[in-house]
């Protein structure tokens, strides 16, 4: 039976039961507002883990706009009904002060990998992401921790922040999920306006195209014009970005060659979209 806990106390009772035991534990970070991708996470590490504990936490610290963070959709009793049939062993939906008690004046920063793309178009964000992840390693006691490729740029983030300091956690990376027209699945694609929602899938198709151009040897920059028209032209606001990084580090790249990720952020109807494809 799945247990809801809200409390890192009654969490810890809970993990140091099944450490005794020697149970390994999963856990799936989220927000909320869930959907196949998320839980296409939870049935990765119900099928690696004996305990699986799914965090609900909609995050202050990771929204340097404040009517994102107000209008971040919190869906907590849907989000149980869709975890039921997986049976998880806790759904941990921790308040404010669980994670950030009076006088928290700590932070968690990573160098590097959190310039550009996102970081640069969120001010402090990734620093609220690294530090709330290792809250939850710390409080879950996780000895393995699923992600999706969706966010890629945090995906390799909170690997590298877990490295580098030595937590006794596995980062598990986990296919992006897409629905039927290619639209990375989100949260957020929850408040896109109906008359849009169509013209989404055109991120993914955009990407596509280029991927198989660089993949012929194309130049990013060649590339790029074109793509930000199509976008335009399909109805999305602006494009923030669409780069070429390699895989592992994420440093530029004009052109493909070593493994290599193709990443944009791009505006619709007041929502802002991520996506990613691998190239070569």
């Amino acid at each position: 039976m799945t247990a809801l806990i809200r409390t890192r106390a009654d969490l810890r009772r809970c993990v140091t039961a099944w450490k005794r035991a020697g149970q390994s534990v999963g856990v799936v970070p989220t927000m909320g507002a869930l959907h196949a991708g998320h839980l296409s996470l939870v049935e990765a590490a119900k099928a690696a883990c004996d305990r699986v504990i799914v965090t609900i936490f909609v995050n202050p610290a990771q929204f340097n706009n404040p009517a994102d963070l107000a209008g971040y959709p919190r869906t907590e009793e849907a989000d149980a009904v869709k975890l039921a049939p997986l049976a998880v062993d806790v759904i941990y939906v921790p308040a404010p002060e669980e994670i950030y008690p009076e006088g928290f004046a700590t932070k968690v920063s990573v160098t590097g990998l959190t310039e550009g793309l996102c970081g640069a178009h969120r001010p402090g964000h990734f620093d609220g992401v690294t530090t709330v992840v290792a809250k939850l390693f710390a409080q879950t006691g996780a000895d393995r921790a699923y992600f999706g490729e969706k966010d890629y740029q945090q995906l390799q983030v909170v690997t590298r922040m877990a490295a580098d300091l030595d937590l006794p956690v596995e980062v598990v990376p986990c296919p992006t999920v897409r629905e039927p027209d290619g639209l990375a699945m989100s949260s957020r694609n929850m408040r896109l306006p109906s008359e849009t929602r169509a013209a989404a899938a055109t991120l993914y198709r955009v990407l596509t195209g280029m991927a198989a151009d660089l993949g012929q040897g194309a130049a990013l920059a060649d590339l790029r014009p074109a793509a930000e028209a199509a976008l335009q032209e399909a109805g999305f606001d602006r494009v923030e970005y669409l780069d070429l990084r390699a895989a592992r580090d994420l440093a530029p790249l004009d052109r493909a060659g070593p493994p290599a990720r193709l990443l944009a952020a791009a505006w619709l109807g007041g929502v802002r979209l991520i996506d990613n494809i691998a190239v070569g």
